[in-house]
């Protein structure tokens, strides 16, 4: 049944994701703790957020174990969904008993779609390839019993012709709802309603939208989505998130009251869910999003650094802004070897990294930056 209000209808009103405690994982230089985590997600619920996106699991020993037992303490299983992410069948096999061990029962696979991205983290752009991978995955999962998710990640850039076919392979293998992530922020809502109906249109499927902010355009492109038949809307509490953030939760709940009348949701926890969450990743009071804050073009993963134009709706060049490493406890021998490129301290990477993690657990994961690791390697040739 449509919703009438004064600014146009939706086909119904969406259900809401957060993805607060899993964006942050991908975020240079935000990690939240387990207190931070049960406290976000307890309010998250308060608010009527109905599922609480939490950490990322690759396979055995989960960095974000933790988060995703405290969520699990605050708000249940039942209301937690935690990305896995896919590589091929093993792994994916050795993920998912790590997510069985942490009683995960709601999972989101994150597959890259876009030629581009399947290339880079799969080793192959063939469109039949990503289609096997994917009816393998979801098969798996079905199997042991788990509700699945699965993602188009960079699906705003992926041509109808591969997507389109992708998510209707995925839900012919069983899956329950299908995520098209906007990683790459790319399309104005009038475009974003175009893409959807062609996903909307498959039969029997659930979708939901994970817009990306360095636009700005993120909530609008949800309700567009929306508008398109999209059921399901993620969104992270003050926007947090990689590059220019994602949709903001508050804006968008209060647009969904403002425009579409809608009264479904708790908005007074709102103003305390942004303190906290906005604390916790060390952002201070403030979050802003857009091409020109210090976050936008920092990174913490290699692939990232050394191949932004898959991540970069445009070039930090473009905007006066510059490329940076932005890291806390989450460091690799790939990421010290980028930040001393080019600086002429000579250090034994595979010895250093070590060093260096243990100084950073030591001293609480202070924020790290390309200058910073390259006087912490000075510091430990004199060491």
């Amino acid at each position: 049944m449509a919703v009438k209000e004064h600014g146009g209808s939706l086909p119904r009103l969406p259900r809401l994701s957060d993805a607060t405690l899993r964006d942050s994982a991908h975020m240079a230089g935000v990690e939240f703790g387990p207190k931070d985590a049960a406290v976000i997600a307890d309010l998250l619920v308060k608010t009527g957020i109905e599922l609480v996106e939490v950490g990322m699991v690759s396979g055995p020993g989960s960095k974000d174990a933790d988060l995703v037992l405290a969520t699990h303490e605050a708000v249940g299983p039942e209301r937690s969904m935690t990305l896995v992410v896919v590589r091929d069948r093993q792994q994916v096999a050795k993920a998912l008993d790590e997510a069985e061990r942490l009683g995960v029962r709601h999972i989101m696979y994150s597959i890259p779609t876009s030629e581009q991205h399947a290339k880079l983290k799969l080793g192959s752009p063939s469109p039949k390839f990503l289609q096997t991978l994917a009816r393998s995955a979801i098969t798996q999962a079905k199997e042991r019993g788990f509700h699945v998710t699965f993602s188009g990640e960079d699906g705003a850039r992926t041509p109808k012709e591969r997507l389109v076919p992708y998510v209707t392979a995925g839900f012919e293998a069983g899956a329950d709802r299908f995520r098209l992530a906007e990683t790459v922020a790319y399309l104005s809502p009038w475009q974003m309603e175009e893409v959807i109906a062609d996903l909307t249109a498959i039969d029997g499927s659930e979708i939901e939208i994970h817009s990306h902010n360095m636009l700005g355009m993120a909530v609008a492109n949800s309700l567009a989505a929306v508008r398109a038949g999209a059921q399901w809307i993620s969104a992270t509490v003050g926007g947090i998130g990689e590059r220019g953030g994602n949709a903001p939760l508050a804006e968008l709940l209060t647009s969904l009251r403002v425009i579409h009348g809608d009264t479904r949701f708790d908005l007074r926890h709102l103003t305390e869910l942004s303190r906290v969450a906005l604390t916790g990743a060390g952002l201070g009071d403030a979050f802003q999003s857009g091409p020109t804050t210090s976050h936008a073009f920092a990174y913490e993963l290699p692939g990232q650094l050394t191949h932004p134009e898959a991540y970069e709706t445009l070039p930090a060049e473009l905007v006066g802004n510059a490329r940076e490493l932005r890291v806390r406890t989450r460091l690799t021998p790939a990421l010290v070897k980028w930040a001393l490129a080019e600086s002429g301290v000579f250090v034994d990477v595979d010895a250093f990294t070590p060093w260096l993690i243990e100084r950073q657990e030591r001293d609480g994961g202070p924020l790290l930056d390309r200058d910073t690791i390259r006087k912490a390697a000075i510091d430990f040739q004199a060491a």
